[in-house]
């Protein structure tokens, strides 16, 4: 049997390959597509700096608005608009801000010390109150400021809308070049959830697909074709060692971290037709989940790790199930329609993502699990692998649109859409990170 060309039909059953096309090079670039029609407005004024004349290496106002701003939830005020522009609360005239009905400002200051490093000050403001909300001081690297500036975001998101920000989080994804020969390249990827700081944690000349990150951030999973068989890798984010934890013959693919991050849920097809099992990353012990003549694949846990959800075609149609790892038999959760597929539970569990096909669209849904309604998010031909944001606010996917090949994001409710655009190759198969470890 042809493995790889098995797999690829397996795939192509269950979820369509978007036919991507390959833009000009560059980087992630953030558009705001459509946001909450009542945004909460926001100054965030330029930091004041002290150190050389030639400027401090990062504009913290303008990456904090921009994470605000690509949020959906605010509107940041342009600095030429602002009727001052101060770096400390004794110089904020509240008056003026409240002329322009602006409720809340953000100031700051940076300082190079002697040591090289950085001082950097934050304040959120309440203009009509005339207190400060939050705020803090620490010192840090040339290299840690923009961590410090999503920080600072995920902050002020959380004191205005009680949603913990997630702005300082990491997505991984595969990226698709086409090399000199004519020949594919992979490279699985890592950013900041903005789109900065790319990093490659892998380039492969076979294919490089499913990455699955650990629930603590420190490992990511993913299926390789390396030897042209597919094989599931666990690599660590921070080192770069791997090691393979399942290459048996036939089909090894989907993996998923569970909650506890000491089992991986994956398809594999060795006792014959593509199953679900459970991997116990400790001793490589293996336990099987499904028992079906159809295709089981993609399974997704559950938040307490009580139960996985995967997509099969035992109905004669791709739908989403859900079975309890304590024993019992699957239930179908998907009724709407003919084909859904790739089921991914919100953080809280109430609800889950997945892909839906809708008039010879597939598009991202959302489905509440209390009440059994479903909500179409997205209105593209070619929309797949959703993933949640930790706090649950957002889901980013890949999708084909107008620069090219892309990545988006839509808010659970659907009423915030904004498009991450990789200017370099293919992007696919998104992964938003776990929240960091304090």
């Amino acid at each position: 049997m042809n493995v790889v060309k098995y797999l690829s039909g397996l795939l192509l059953a269950v979820l369509p390959i978007l036919p991507l096309p390959l833009p000009a090079q560059g980087e992630l670039v953030i558009v705001i597509d459509t946001g909450v029609e009542k945004t909460l407005p926001i100054a965030v004024v330029p930091f004041g700096w002290d150190g050389p004349a030639d400027g401090p290496p990062l504009d913290m106002h303008v990456t904090i608005a921009n994470n605000l701003e690509r949020s959906g939830r605010f509107a940041a005020m342009a600095a030429p608009e602002m009727p001052q522009q101060p770096a400390q609360f004794e110089h904020v005239n509240f008056r003026d801000w409240r002329m322009l009905r602006m409720e809340h400002i953000v100031i700051g200051s940076l300082k190079q010390t002697a040591a090289g490093d950085f001082e950097v000050v934050f304040r959120l403001l309440d203009a009509y109150k005339q207190t400060q909300l939050s705020g803090f001081n620490i010192r840090a690297t040339g290299a840690q400021l923009r961590r410090v500036a999503h920080r600072i975001s995920d902050i002020i998101f959380e004191k205005l809308t009680g949603v913990r920000g997630a702005f300082d989080t990491r997505i991984a994804y595969v990226t698709v070049r086409e090399g000199a020969d004519g020949d594919q390249r992979f490279s699985l990827q890592i950013a900041d959830a903005d789109g900065f700081n790319p990093q490659t944690l892998l380039k492969s000349e076979q294919a490089l697909m499913s990455p699955a990150w650990s629930p603590d951030g420190q490992y990511l999973a993913y299926v390789s074709f390396e030897g042209d068989n597919s094989s599931v890798f666990v690599q660590n984010v921070r080192t770069g060692e791997r090691r393979q934890v399942a290459a048996h013959e036939g089909i090894n693919s989907a993996p998923a971290f569970s909650p506890d991050g000491t089992r991986l849920a994956l398809t594999l097809s060795k006792e014959g037709n593509p199953e679900i099992f459970v991997l116990h990353l400790s001793d490589n012990s293996l336990q099987r989940i499904t028992r079906n003549r159809a295709i089981d694949t993609e399974p997704a846990w559950s938040p307490d790790g009580s139960k996985l959800a995967f997509t099969s075609d035992r109905g004669g149609a791709p739908q989403v199930y859900q079975i309890d790892l304590q024993g019992g038999v699957p239930s179908r959760l998907t009724f709407a329609g003919n084909y859904f597929a790739r089921p991914r539970y919100a953080p809280d569990g109430a609800g889950m993502t997945m892909v839906y096909e809708q008039d010879g669209a597939y598009r991202i849904a959302y489905l509440d699990l209390d009440n059994g309604a479903l909500s179409v998010l997205t209105s593209n031909r070619l929309d797949e692998s959703p993933s949640f944001s930790p706090n649950g606010s957002m889901i980013i996917y890949a999708t084909n649109g107008r620069y090219g090949s892309e990545l988006a994001a839509v808010s659970a409710d659907g009423r915030v859409h904004q498009r991450l655009a990789l200017q370099d190759g293919e992007v696919r198969e998104p992964a938003w990170g776990p929240f960091p470890a304090d």
